[in-house]
Parts: structure tokens; sequence; C-alpha cells
């Protein structure tokens, strides 16, 4: 660990995240680099750096993925540190390395704690003996059909088959019954292969209505280590994140207290340092499963920077520069509710599929307890070559109701116009029963969303109204038009679609 103080940091990432921890970069006294795609020469990002360096054209592969440039760039302009964001570089132990042989601090954890928690078995190897429970599954990749059918039998059906190299839902598939395991364990390994360049898969017990909970936790390099509570991550699309919110609306004080211990334990399998997050399983019955720890800043930061008051990139800093955390797991309190919903470029309406176009409008929500991260600006393109998030949109409340009240006001201020954007499924969200109960789980979008009704446009209930409007026609048609009693109201992310 570092015992020096970072006066040059530069952002190995682009858009809203690369912006967010220059913000905080700034507070600090710590000056910026920004590395940039030909693509992303006109962003924000780039902009409000205090230098920037265009390291190649747009494809990332050939800029932001390539180490040996941004460790260039860190040599000629005496960089001190480098903050990788998520994504891209951010979880690359050959980046750490590289940076750490040419003298320049990486803020996050060690290359081992990178390569044990980034493959999924070599996780539940490491934690096996602290107490962590795991799901019910194979302790190591499968060889073939035959132990995967054996597998299969003794933890019974439906399984879970899952990459040992990757995420984000690459790799993975459930298999219900023993008739469908040969397809999906193959389709499984070609989808590894093909995402990660390793074709190896395990088996777990699968989870039936799982909670997608995780927890937050932060480390020094002294021996420290605390949980930051936890977010409920459950509203997912292809197993992906959509809305999250903190603190999850299920969890007992006793529960949360045993997998914020379990958190803990995990990272301190591997001597963890920085922030990182421990993913958890959480079934109907309330019992958790260890799944995954995620070696980086996550995606949905802010919803625990809002019910903790602390700024995790600087608290990331200060550790990566040797510092001792400046609190401890009693010092620690929840103040009220967050929810964060992510506003991809894409159409709910069509599977959620991109949508790549320019911001013909873009004006975000503000307001009292309302929070935009983002990285564009209305006349910028989003462009095809990489992630179409284009903001996150957060609110607090000191109540998990006033918090959703808020989103769905600022959702309702946002106005965005030419592309297509998750922001109307969202809204859905915030006013289905199933979310606004809190009983909800990971199959939220399966069991409740349909295309249609984004307007409110549900087949059955249209077929309903027409029904009775028929009956009523003749009798209403001779009587004469009310007087207007008020103006209607038109969402703004509703607008471009009039």
């Amino acid at each position: 660990m570092a015992n020096k103080k970072i006066q040059k940091l530069l952002v190995a990432n682009r858009g809203e995240i690369a912006l967010r921890v220059m913000r905080s970069a700034r507070e600090m006294g710590i000056s910026t680099v920004a590395v940039y795609s030909e693509a992303d020469r006109n962003a924000p990002f780039v902009r409000f750096a205090d230098e920037a360096v265009c390291i190649g054209p747009a494809a990332s592969k050939e800029s932001y993925l390539v180490i040996d440039k941004i460790v260039g760039v860190c040599k000629d302009l005496k960089v001190d540190a480098v903050h990788p964001g998520y994504g891209f570089l951010s979880e690359n132990g050959d980046f750490c390395r590289a940076l750490e042989k040419a003298g320049v601090i990486f803020v996050g954890p060690s290359p081992n704690a990178m390569k044990v928690m980034g493959d999924k078995l070599a996780a539940k190897e490491a934690v096996k003996g602290h107490g962590v429970p795991l799901v019910p599954g194979t302790e190591g990749a499968v060889s073939g059909l035959e132990e995967a059918m054996a597998v299969a039998k003794t933890i019974t059906f439906p399984i879970l088959i899952k990459a040992a190299a990757g995420g984000g839902g690459k790799g993975m598939r459930i298999v219900e019954r023993e008739s469908d395991l040969k397809e999906g364990l193959e389709r499984a390994i070609s989808e590894a292969q093909n995402a990660f360049g390793d074709g190896s898969v395990f088996i777990e017990k699968y989870v039936t209505g799982p909670r997608h909970i995780e927890v937050q936790i932060m480390a020094d390099g002294h021996g420290n280590t605390c949980y930051l509570f936890e977010r409920e991550c459950s509203v997912q699309r292809r197993h992906q994140k959509v809305v999250e919110e903190a603190p999850s609306a299920v969890l007992t004080p006793e529960l949360r207290k045993r997998m914020g211990e379990a958190a803990v334990a995990v990272a301190r399998s591997v001597d963890y340092t920085g922030a990182g997050t421990v993913e958890f399983l959480l079934d109907s019955s309330m019992e958790f499963y260890f799944m995954e720890m995620n070696t980086r800043l996550q995606v949905e930061h802010p919803v625990t920077e809002m019910i903790t008051g602390l700024d995790l990139v600087k608290l990331q800093i200060r550790v990566a520069e040797g510092e001792k955390l400046p609190f401890t797991q009693g010092d620690l309190k929840i103040n009220g509710h967050a929810i964060e919903v992510r506003v991809y470029a894409e159409d709910p309406a069509n599977n959620f599929l991109p949508d790549i176009g320019r911001l013909t409008t873009y004006r975000p929500p503000q307001g009292l307890g309302v929070r935009v991260d983002d990285g564009f600006e209305e006349g910028m393109d989003i462009p095809i070559h990489y992630d179409p998030m284009i903001a996150k949109l957060i609110t607090h409340g000191a109540t998990r109701e006033e918090a959703i009240e808020r989103m769905q006001r600022a959702i309702d201020d946002y106005a965005i116009s030419g592309v297509e954007t998750t922001l109307g499924f969202c809204r859905f969200t915030m006013g289905h029963e199933a979310f606004r109960s809190g009983k909800y789980d990971t199959h939220f979008v399966r069991d409740h969303f349909r295309p249609e009704l984004l307007d409110g446009q549900d087949p059955e209930e249209q077929a309903a109204a027409a029904a009775v409007a028929a009956l009523l026609f003749e009798g209403r048609s001779q009587r004469p038009a009310p007087a207007a009693t008020g103006t209607s109201t038109v969402s703004a992310w509703k607008l471009k679609r009039r």
C-alpha cells in the first residue's frame, strides 16, 4: 500500500464515471488527466479534465483497452495514480502490474485479489473456510455432460450453469429439466468461450424466487474492513441491473448484520483493500448465498453514498494513498432511502435492444433529493461502440416511499428525445405494486412487464373499456361536452413519442 499523496490522477475510463471520479479528485486538490478515443473527443469528461490525451480510434480494443498506451500517457505526463472506474481495465491484473512497474499507483485492490475474485470457482474456494454460505453445486469446472448430469441429479433440477471466468449474464443458462441439460451445457460453454476466452463452466442449484442483494465493503491497508450496508439490485433485464435501491426493503437488522459480516469475511479471505462489492442471492426463505465479488466501484455506488453520506471515490483515493479508514463499523448509520435507475439508450418495447442516435433533446431533472450522474449533453450522439447508458438518475428521501415518489417526479421531469430510453420502463417499475410493496425478485421483468404497459395500454383493460364505452355511447352522444376542469400533463420522456 502506497504512502504517498496523489497529485495527479489519470482516469482510465470514459463517460459519466470518468466525470464523477474527476469531480471528487478536484475537490481533493488533485489534478486530473483524461484519456479518450476519437469518438469521445467532444465529451464533457474530456473538457472537464485538466489534461486530456487521445489514445486511439473509437473501438475499445484500440483505445480504452490498450494498456501500453495508457501507461505511456502516465509516464509522459508524470501521473501519480490511475483510477479505472468500472468496466474496461478495472479488473485487469495485467494493467495493475504494468502500472506498478511504471511506478504508478492503481486505485483499487491487488492483482491477486482481482485474480481470485475474478474467477468464480477460485472465489468459492477462497471463502469456503470463512463461514460464508455457498449455493450447493460443483467445486470445480465440470468436465463434461456425464459429470454435469450426475451433479444435477444430486442437487436436483432446476440448476444454473455459469461461466467461471465471467459475469453480466454471459455464459449463464438455467436448465429446468434433464432433457435440456445437454443443449444448455453446450450453449453456456460456447458463450463463455466467445465472451471470455475460457469455456470453463460450473453448476449450482438454481435458487427459485431469488433476490439480488449486494454489500458494499471498504478496506484499508491497515487491517480495517467495514461494510457500508446493502443494495437491492433485483430489477434486471438479461441478468443486468436496471433499478437499484439502498437499503433493501426486506432485510431485518439482524440479517443485514449477518450479510455484512459475511461480506467482510469474503474481503478478508483475499486481504482486500479499497472499495469492493460482495454479491449474494437471497431466497424466499430469507437464506442468503455468496455469488461473487466485484473488485471495483459499482455502477450503482451512488445509492450507498446517498444513505451513508460518504464519497466512495475519495475513500478509494485515500486508501490508495495509504491512509486508514476514517470510521469504524459502529460509526456507520443508514440515513433514509435511495433509488437509482439506469437511463439506457434502449427500447423496452423491443426487448430492450440498444437504440443509437442523437440526443436532440436532453434536459435532466433537478430539485431536492435528485442526483444525475451523466456524461452527455444535448446534441451529442450515443456512440455504438460502448455501453448504451446515458445516465444514472438517483433520488434520496427520508423514507422509501418518498424516494419512490421523488423518482417518479424526476423521471417525469427528464426530457430526452432522439433515442428510445429505459425511462418509461423505470417509471412503470416505480408505480408497480410488486415494487412498491417490496415483494419482487429477479424475475420482475418476466413476471410483470409487457411493452404495451408502458403507456398504460393493457389489452385486457382496453377491451373492457371499449365494451363499457359501447354500452354508454348512445346516451352520452346527445349530451353537451363537459367544461374543462384542468390541464393534462405529459411526462417529458414521452415527448418524442408524440
